[in-house]
């Protein structure tokens, strides 16, 4: 791929309107144009062409203590992207490279070149997996499994937010591990994805009614590995059926970022009873095993037992309904918006 340098003017972006009270709505966010500013030494301006779509953005937006700064009202609001370079003064990052890096909800950016990770060439139908399963979610599932969780082969594994970004890849290469593997999704439709098209052995309706009785079914045996996405009840559910030394790898709390407050476990003293570990874990802290986790994932998706599904948006516009679809669970996998390009449908699954 190539591109000339040239000037690109203005930028389409989304700031924070209002601090969402509950799920967010259209009117927490304001979409404007703004200039871009040239750039300066080291650094770059960047056409931003898929920008991720991540549950962790309600909480960077409510204004609570998270691990990393939270966004004011009026400011620009953070994602990660990929994008092609217009405009360069790094020799790192040539006219025409891809890049990925944290450009924020916009149609182009000037940054810092240190800041990026140089792709070279990517086919134009792979960009989207360079956010997803060979970028951070992919990374987050292997990191979760194997550097925090210690998962080992014979495991029973409980995996929540089965059909999503992560979970989704988390219990795949459980699977391909030598693990049993039992989701937890939302609806009947998503259980049967979960088990007919990802493979798992079993998986859990959360929205059943009955969850705890039904996690108790699903894994007879107890829990060895939990994979948290969710928080909540499940996680209740799942502290409930712990094998003993059960690791429970701690990645978000979906179920509630859009809560006033957030509801702990009340049974937390079963990982007592279970001599069990809680362990919270941020992606970036395990940057020294990315080669590993990368290098595995390409090859079982060479070897077509990894499978991904995308769910992309198109444009700057649709990002309040792409964030609304993760907590709507209309979402089979990655959430993405499409930002340059003008063609395709207003909403896609690939």
């Amino acid at each position: 791929m190539s591109a000339p340098a040239r000037e690109t003017g203005t930028s389409s972006q989304v700031r924070l309107a209002r601090r969402p009270a509950g799920l967010p709505v259209a009117a927490d966010w304001t979409i404007d144009r703004a200039a871009v500013a040239a750039p300066g030494p080291d650094e770059v301006t960047v056409e931003v062409l898929y920008i991720s779509v991540d549950p962790a953005m309600r909480a960077w937006v409510g204004g609570a203590r998270t691990y990393r700064e939270p966004v004011e009202v009026g400011d620009l609001v953070p994602a990660a992207g990929i994008g092609r370079v217009l405009v360069s003064r790094a020799d790192r990052c040539p006219v025409g490279s891809v890049v990925t890096g944290d450009f924020g909800v916009r149609s182009h950016a000037t940054v810092a070149a240190r800041g990026l990770l140089v792709l070279g060439e990517v086919a134009d139908q792979d960009l989207p997996s360079c956010l997803g399963v060979l970028g951070v979610p992919g990374l987050t599932a292997w990191i979760g499994l194997h550097a925090v969780a210690a998962m080992r082969s014979g495991d029973t594994v409980l995996v929540s937010g089965a059909a999503g970004a992560v979970g989704s890849v988390a219990g795949q290469l459980a699977k391909a591990r030598g693990a049993r593997v039992v989701g937890v999704a939302g609806g009947p439709e998503k259980c049967r994805y979960v088990v007919e098209v990802l493979g798992f052995d079993a998986c859990v309706d959360h929205r059943s009614g009955t969850l705890g009785a039904d996690v108790a079914a699903a894994t007879p045996g107890g829990i060895d590995v939990y994979f948290d996405n969710v928080g909540g009840p499940v996680l209740e559910a799942a502290l409930a059926n712990l094998a003993r030394g059960a690791r429970i790898a701690l990645c978000g709390a979906i179920s509630q970022y859009n809560e006033a407050a957030m509801a702990g476990p009340s049974n937390y003293m079963e990982l007592l009873v279970a001599r069990a570990t809680m362990t919270g874990f941020l992606v970036f802290d395990h940057a020294d095993v990315f080669g590993r986790a990368r290098a595995e994932i390409s090859a079982l998706l060479r070897a077509g037992t990894l499978h991904v599904d995308t769910h992309i948006r198109q444009g700057i516009e649709s990002f309040p309904d792409a964030l609304a679809d993760l907590f709507a669970g209309n979402n089979y996998g990655k959430v993405l918006v499409r930002v340059t390009d003008t063609h395709g449908t207003a909403e896609e699954k690939s």
